[in-house]
């Protein structure tokens, strides 16, 4: 497969054994606010949250659709914290992400509540990378007012929402405050492999990971 391209958010060393799309995934804070995704594009994002992985094939996710400029998406931002108000907005589209935790009123679903958050993320994570295959970019985040948000949507009780996941394409760095500009050039970086993958005892690094 073609190395997808994409203009900023070069990964660390260590990313080069990833294939595509994983390997150029990154969370841009800076949109493009002219750009639509498409009614067939949206479908596909929802078709990759549908095939995830799911225990007991529970399919706890719900998502619910945010395009920019609609009702849905004016109840989104009202409720976005004060850090994300100023990009999320830019992006095409927000999906925001919710899970079934307990059986509904008629006592269907809910069955693997344990796990049901687990799964809206897989469910979550395969957005991120259809999106990123189609050559957009997806930026999750957890910065919004979810009780009152799942308030103005009339989500029942039994779902509770997690997370928004902004998508859309790079903007132009030139009409973002420097504040936002900074934010698009940090270095990516993670944790080292050795502190969170244990073998033996906890606390003991996968020999397999030593150079």
């Amino acid at each position: 497969m073609a190395e997808i391209p994409h203009r900023r958010g070069a990964p660390m060393p260590g990313a080069e054994v990833l294939a595509e799309p994983l390997r150029s995934r990154w969370s841009p804070s800076v949109f493009d606010p002219a750009h639509v995704v498409g009614r067939e594009q949206v479908v596909a994002l929802i078709r990759a949250a549908q095939w995830a992985p799911s225990c007991g094939n529970a399919q706890p996710w719900h998502l619910v659709v945010a395009e920019r400029g609609d009702a849905t998406h004016d109840l989104l931002v009202a409720r976005l914290s004060r850090g994300n108000a100023g990009w999320v907005p830019r992006a095409s589209l927000v999906l925001v992400v919710g899970a079934q935790v307990a059986p509904d009123d008629r006592g269907e679903g809910g069955t693997k509540p344990a796990h049901a958050e687990y799964d809206a993320g897989q469910a979550a994570a395969h957005v991120t990378l259809q999106a990123r295959a189609m050559g957009l970019h997806a930026h999750q985040f957890a910065g919004f007012d979810r009780t009152g948000l799942a308030a103005d949507l009339g989500a029942p009780p039994w779902v509770r929402l997690l997370a928004g996941i902004a998508v859309g394409v790079p903007g132009d760095l030139d009409d973002v405050p420097e504040r936002d500009r900074e934010r698009e050039h940090r270095v990516r970086r993670r944790r080292p492999a050795e502190q969170w993958v244990h073998a033996g005892s906890w606390g003991t690094p996968w020999p397999g990971l030593e150079p």
